[in-house]
This record gives C-alpha cells, sequence and structure tokens, in this order.
C-alpha cells in the first residue's frame, strides 16, 4: 500500500487520441505536495504518512502547527491529511516532494472531495419529491412536502425523515477513475471522467483499493527531483492521449456480416461491366441514346 496526494481541481478539458477520438478529462494540480510527518507503530501505534499541499498564511496557522512545519522544514501548508499504510516500508522521506509520476497512465485511482453545496433545498430539489396536486384544494403550497408526522402517538417527527434542508457539501469517494497523463513538470493529473466538488476544492487521490496497482507504479513513491538533477523522460504531445490509457473501438459487425450487407446494397445496381437490374448491356452508350431519340420522335 502506498501513499496518495493532496491535489486541488482546476477544470475540466479533454485530450485527444491517435485517431482522432476525445477523452473527456478533469485537471488535478499537485501545488507542492510534500511529506510533513511520519506516524509509526511503536510512537503513535499506526503507520501513516502525513503530507501537507498549498501555500497558507501565516496568520491562518495556528502556532503548534507552524512549529511542526517548521520542525519538518516545510513551508507552511493550507491543507493537510494522513494516509495508512501497512508498513514503514511505504514511508517516504520527511521534506520530500511527490511528483505527478507517483501515478502511471492507465492507473485506477479512488478519488475523495466534498459535492458542491447547494444550500438550503426544497423536498422536491433535494428528494425528488413530486409536490402537491396542482388542481382544487391546494393553495400557494404545491412544492410542499406534504405532512410529517402522525398522530398524537407518537406525537413527534421520526429522525431522518426526509424533509426540506442543507443539500449538497457532503464527503464522497469516487472509485476507478482512469489517470489519462500525467505531467511532472508543471504538476498535473488528467483524469479521465468527472469527480466530486467544485473548482479550487481539495482532493485525496489514492490507488484504487478494489484493483492491483501496476507493476510499473513506483514504490514507495516518485520524489520530485530538480530540472538539473532529473532524468530526461519521453512525455506525450499536447493535447494526446498516452499509449497506456488509450482506449480500443471494438467493430460491433464483422468482417463477413460486413461483407454481405455490402452485397445487399448493391444488388440490383449497375456499374461499367454489370447492367442494373431491367437495363440491357450495350458496349456503346451511343446506340442507347439513338433509341431514345427515335422513340421520342414517334
Amino acid at each position: 500500500m502506498r501513499t496518495g496526494v493532496i491535489a486541488k481541481k482546476v477544470g475540466m478539458t479533454r485530450l485527444f487520441q491517435e485517431d482522432g477520438r476525445h477523452v473527456p478529462v478533469t485537471v488535478l494540480a499537485l501545488e507542492n505536495c510534500q511529506v510533513v510527518s511520519h506516524r509509526t507503530a511503536d510512537r503513535d501505534g499506526y503507520v501513516a504518512l502525513q503530507v501537507g499541499s498549498g501555500e497558507a498564511k501565516q496568520k491562518n496557522v495556528a502556532k503548534p502547527q507552524r512549529e511542526a512545519f517548521a520542525k519538518a522544514e516545510v513551508g507552511l501548508k493550507m491543507k493537510v491529511a494522513e494516509f495508512r499504510l501497512e508498513n514503514e516500508d511505504g514511508l517516504m522521506p520527511v521534506g520530500s516532494t511527490i511528483s505527478a509520476e507517483h501515478f502511471v497512465a492507465g492507473q485506477k485511482v479512488d478519488i475523495t472531495g466534498h459535492t458542491q453545496g447547494k444550500g438550503f433545498a426544497g423536498a422536491m430539489k433535494r428528494w425528488g419529491f413530486g409536490g402537491l396536486r396542482a388542481t382544487h384544494g391546494v393553495s400557494l403550497s404545491h412544492r410542499s412536502h406534504g405532512s410529517t408526522g402522525n398522530r398524537q402517538d407518537p406525537g413527534r417527527v421520526f429522525k431522518n425523515k426526509k424533509m426540506a434542508g442543507h443539500m449538497g457539501d457532503r464527503q464522497r469517494t469516487q472509485q476507478n477513475l482512469e489517470i489519462v497523463r500525467t505531467d511532472a513538470d508543471r504538476g498535473l493529473l488528467f483524469v479521465k471522467g468527472s469527480v466530486p466538488g467544485s473548482k479550487n476544492g481539495w482532493l485525496l487521490v489514492r490507488d484504487a483499493v478494489k484493483l492491483p496497482m501496476p507493476e510499473s507504479a513506483p514504490f514507495p513513491g516518485a520524489i520530485l527531483e530538480k530540472k538539473n538533477s532529473a532524468p530526461q523522460h519521453e512525455e506525450a504531445d499536447a493535447g494526446l492521449v498516452e499509449s497506456a490509457a488509450e482506449h480500443e473501438v471494438h467493430e460491433q459487425v464483422d468482417a463477413e456480416h460486413q461483407e454481405q450487407l455490402l452485397k445487399e446494397q448493391q444488388a440490383g445496381a449497375g456499374d461499367d461491366v454489370t447492367p442494373a437490374a431491367g437495363e440491357e448491356n450495350t458496349t456503346d452508350g451511343s446506340a442507347d441514346k439513338a433509341t431514345d431519340g427515335e422513340n421520342k420522335e414517334s
């Protein structure tokens, strides 16, 4: 089990494959995602890695947190999260910056975030109620949720009753999303499909728990190095999907069926050699024209 990363949702775009088909992707940015501290079994009773991302102002960070960041020799972080590990083999050095190459193209990940808040919503929008009748007997309350309680017994409204209230802004996890492309220089992850949350929202990206981790994924993780010391690696062209994340197109009609359909479509149609249905085969088109002229004169 590896550690995850903290990413910020930038927005959505699309990437093109070699054959021209496009893949809708969500762009996630790793804003200086660094390892802040370790959690060990001897000291804390469990093994985990604390990761911080973003830049926070000094006035918005408490003094104990500022001292913890100073001890780790990292900047003030806006978002901090812990990722559980199986053992201490998955720990990364404190202060190291996690690269976007921590994930590989074609890998499945689980992304956790808070959904978009909708504010105070009525019962019809929040729960999909049908509303009241729009004819006789209802006045100015067509979108109300109706009765909420019973009789004198129990004399109250049960808990978890579907009523109007705060909608959205709930923590949700989207599983088995595919990494289409990674950009280590700019710290970007391109994920196929949509992820929970609005723009500029913080997300936790982990390896998929329901699928095996690919063999090409680095363990315990990929550390971002300086440009002059980092090895040169090949990247996909701008706007193109990496080969590991390309999706094959399976033809629904096989070759034999296609040939049979083609013969049926051309049945009765003439060409240079075979005449069409109801026409005579002539080597010279002038004879047909002459006969047509005689018919017209007669």
